[in-house]
């Protein structure tokens, strides 16, 4: 083993909520209504308040939320049973050792230091937390858990960084007789049923649930005396109902005729993919009893339908958040093209500016403010928005403004603007895809049942999405500001002739369109790569929003988002990605020659 000089390590993080604003939302509404100038910041500060509240909201019932967990489950023949007998037996030795391993560490390190039967023992009876538990799972399945110098635990990563246990801290002294903590069969099942049996008794019901599904992976090893059990003291519906199934996938399984055909009854309400394959195994077989024949087939069409509903319903929610991410993208260009004419071949690079712009605030929290790297994101969202801004506002100053005008000219110019703003982040970050890190409060997915997930990122970019929406509606609709970017979009003479700095507006309201791509790139930092060429995935689906909702309609761009996310991604599924896009273009062109105007045609200048 080599020594290696490696980089510090970068412990755990920890959450802490920031002080509540001293000004109310009202307040803010009102004097974002005063000053027309600075009527985007106001509005930044409205949007920073609502996603603190959302991001906080989000974090505090994170821990009661069901995740969905990958876990090892190699086959052995020791069975639940057989490994509560186990404990039963040596319940007083593991007193003892509970005892006399009080002052040698936490329960990892006992483990770690324990021989087979030390191990076994604990496992059966874990001595721990359930958090501890789920560590040594996660460390063991990540092979990180490594035993030296008289049973010293060490954690060993993947870029052979080697790190003491429990304070985490990096080491160059390596010990001469290192070695990998693995499990035998044995001690693998003992992990598995220790860890729900831990689960089973703890006071989360989303913990309890994690444990069904642990004992539901490993049926055919559980005694059924522990669900038997568990349901008679269980008082949460949710956790009761997977119980209830479990054991009717035991009896179905084990039980005589009449048990078999009541199971397969309760079973016809499930949408468990596992009860569908036990299912079709059943029908399968020769000599099938009639009666249980029927009540199969039925059951069958039930689960099979409850999934299918489950699938879609996922694949729905999939094409709202593309939907989302799109309509992020869009809003922006809406603005400048409606307001300005000026077809912004560089508005994708403004998105690209803001993932970058994320992954920058995500190192400098990590470099400076590690206890805080977990709320990094509250941060990225306004400097996204207004790094993108300000090069929105450079923009329009140098290149666009001597343009107005010439529609040609300013397509020529924003698309080598954009050409430069990509070159330019490949020489400043390289021409390889950035690591972006999602936010431990927007780990982890929903399980509304078992055949549908739904991602708490994906989720979190739906609500982000309907905020800014509805804050940019507000903005257009009851602040002055708004006033002069609709009436300068509908008719520049008349409103220049009422004294509104028609130039001004124009700078202002770029900047507003670029700020909001800002935000789009942020959002995409989460779910996709942060590449140069982020900015060219998007920029084509985003003018196909804008020309199918309406030059500068908001609503119009939120419809046509909606529409195109949504048909995309039932077409991918149908047809694949690339037939899909085909099949999507050719629509829209249709639908162009026959409304060119847009779902919602702008009343003003451009009628005109």
């Amino acid at each position: 083993m080599q020594h290696h000089t490696l980089r510090p390590f970068v412990g755990p993080t920890s959450s802490k909520n920031g002080n509540n604003p001293q000004a109310s939302v009202s307040e803010v509404m009102q004097q974002a209504t005063r000053f027309s100038i600075y009527a985007p910041l106001r509005l930044l500060a409205l949007m920073a308040l609502c996603i603190t509240t959302f991001a906080t909201t989000a974090y505090a019932n994170h821990d009661g939320q069901v995740h969905d967990h990958d876990t090892d489950t190699a086959h052995s023949e020791q069975s639940l049973v057989t490994t509560a007998n186990v404990s039963t037996s040596t319940q007083a030795s593991t007193s003892n050792i509970s005892t006399a391993t009080t002052s040698s560490g936490d329960a990892i390190q006992q483990f770690v230091a324990g021989d087979f039967s030390k191990r076994q023992v604990m496992l059966s009876d874990w001595l721990g937390s359930v958090e501890s538990l789920d560590s040594l799972v996660e460390f063991i399945a990540n092979d990180e858990l490594y035993q030296g110098n008289g049973g010293q635990t060490y954690l060993l990563n993947k870029d052979d960084q080697l790190f003491t246990y429990p304070d985490k801290k990096e080491t160059d002294d390596w010990p001469s007789d290192l070695s990998q903590i693995t499990l035998t069969n044995a001690l693998r099942s003992a992990l598995i049923f220790g860890q729900a049996k831990v689960k089973l008794a703890s006071d989360k019901p989303a913990q309890r649930l994690q444990a069904v599904e642990i004992l539901a992976d490993n049926i055919d090893q559980v005694d059924p005396a522990i669900i038997t059990s568990a349901a008679t003291n269980e008082d949460n519906a949710k956790v009761q109902k997977a119980l209830t199934a479990l054991q009717a996938r035991i009896d179905f399984k084990n039980g005589d005729l009449p048990t078999q055909i009541a199971a397969v009854n309760l079973l016809a309400d499930s949408d468990n993919p596992q009860v569908l394959v036990d299912i079709e195994s059943a029908l399968a077989a020769d000599n099938l009893d009639a009666s249980l024949k029927a009540a199969l087939i039925d059951a069958e069409s039930s689960v099979s339908r409850r999934i299918e509903i489950s699938t879609w319903t996922g694949h729905i929610f999939t094409g709202m958040s593309t939907a989302s991410i799109l309509l992020l993208a869009a809003l922006g260009l809406a603005i400048t093209f409606g307001l300005l004419g000026v077809i912004n071949m560089a508005h994708g690079e403004l998105i690209m500016i803001g993932a970058y712009t994320t992954y920058m605030v995500q190192n400098f929290f990590q470099a400076y403010m590690p206890d805080m790297a977990g709320w990094y994101l509250l941060a990225a969202i306004p400097a996204a928005f207004l790094v993108s801004a300000v090069i929105g506002m450079i923009i329009e100053r140098i290149v666009i403004r001597p343009l107005y005008g010439r529609e040609l000219e300013t397509l020529l110019a924003t698309f080598g603007v954009s050409l430069i703003l990509m070159q330019l982040v490949r020489m400043i970050f390289g021409a390889q895809n950035v690591e972006v890190s999602n936010v431990a409060w927007l780990s982890g997915a929903y399980q509304v049942s078992s055949s549908l997930v739904l991602p708490y990122n994906r989720i979190a970019i739906i609500g982000f999405t309907v905020i800014v929406v509805a804050l940019l509606v507000y903005l257009l609709n009851k602040t002055r500001f708004g006033l002069f970017i609709r009436a300068v979009t509908q008719n520049r003479q008349m409103a220049r002739a009422v004294g509104i700095p028609s130039a001004r507006i124009d700078m202002m309201a770029f900047g507003l369109g670029s700020g909001l791509a800002g935000m789009a790139g942020c959002a995409l930092a989460q779910v996709g790569n942060v590449g140069p060429d982020l900015g060219q995935t998007y920029i084509i689906d985003t003018f196909l929003v804008v020309v199918v909702g309406g030059v500068g309609q908001v609503w119009g761009a939120v419809l046509a988002a909606l529409g195109l996310g949504i048909s995309g991604t039932v077409l991918e599924i149908g047809i694949g990605a690339v037939l899909a896009k085909i099949v999507l273009l050719v629509l829209v062109i249709l639908f162009i020659q026959k409304r060119p105007q847009g779902l919602f045609a702008l009343k003003g200048r451009f009628v005109e």
